[in-house]
């Protein structure tokens, strides 16, 4: 049972923000609070799994959030090529997270069929909840499913030996985390089930939320499917570029060693 490496690749960030856009409840709302976007990738020998796409130049215009380096060119440092990315993980369908898919036009992706269901479904109607996404990421997911490029998961499924994925919900219906076996122990990539270490360590909710329950109880899975907390490497927190070892670029951080430092709140 050989284990993964992983690769957290930042190609945006959004500095603009307070504490409020992170937190439902905070004493300090009006502090700054910065976030990192990312794209993972796990490489095991010649096998390579993308883990979300990020956004692109448009997108980021239109959302008046410009990326500092189109996706492509971020991954370019571990010899990936749009056309060779053959299989998709998508932890769910907001802007940021799918806003790529059209720029690996061979890729097979991996969703939660909750998610498929959820963005195309009567939610949709509602402005708040249709805010994090956009017509045409949605329109690319449902044009791979009539490629024959879309398996749908309910709930935890192996995607292959050492990956796993598994439904949270709460800031999306079909929210997936991924699970990695790697030399650290397993490894979870919580995507948005945590956008910071703080929302999971410290058991506060991301104001962007469909069932917030869900959210909540999402928070103790991750403990439950990581070997340590600390192996647990939330989705938009630039602490993880403060405690895992740089990678092989300025924008990456090789995560499947374990952290170097603890994070303390």
């Amino acid at each position: 049972m050989s284990e993964w490496e992983i690769h957290a690749v930042k190609y945006a960030d959004r500095n603009a923000r307070t504490r409020a856009d992170s937190f439902i409840i905070d004493d300090n709302h009006d502090a700054p609070h910065a976030m990192d976007y990312f794209i993972w990738v796990l490489i095991r020998g010649g096998d390579v799994l993308l883990v979300d796409t990020g956004y692109d130049t448009e997108e980021g215009t239109a959302r008046g959030r410009p990326i500092a380096m189109d996706p492509r060119q971020a991954l370019r440092p571990l010899n990936i090529t749009p056309e060779s990315v053959d299989q998709i993980i998508v932890t769910h369908l907001h802007y940021d997270h799918a806003g790529g898919l059209h720029l690996f036009p061979n890729a097979k992706l991996h969703m939660q069929t909750a998610e498929m269901a959820f963005a195309t479904g009567p939610c949709m109607c509602q402005d708040h909840l249709r805010a994090p996404f956009t017509a045409g990421h949605v329109c690319e997911a449902v044009q791979r499913l009539y490629s024959g490029k879309v398996v749908f998961h309910d709930g935890d499924a192996e995607i292959a030996d050492g990956v796993s994925v598994h439904c949270i919900g709460g800031h999306s219906r079909g929210l997936q985390c991924v699970r990695v076996r790697t030399k650290a122990g397993w490894m979870v990539l919580a995507s948005d089930a945590s956008h910071y270490y703080e929302n999971f360590m410290a058991r506060k909710a991301f104001p962007i939320v469909v069932d917030l329950q869900n959210m909540m109880d999402g928070f103790e899975r991750l403990e439950v499917l990581a070997s340590h907390p600390r192996l647990i490497v939330p989705g938009h927190d630039p602490l993880v570029r403060e405690i895992f070892p740089a990678g092989v670029a300025p924008h990456i951080n090789r995560l499947d060693a374990g952290p170097t430092a603890e994070v303390i709140l």
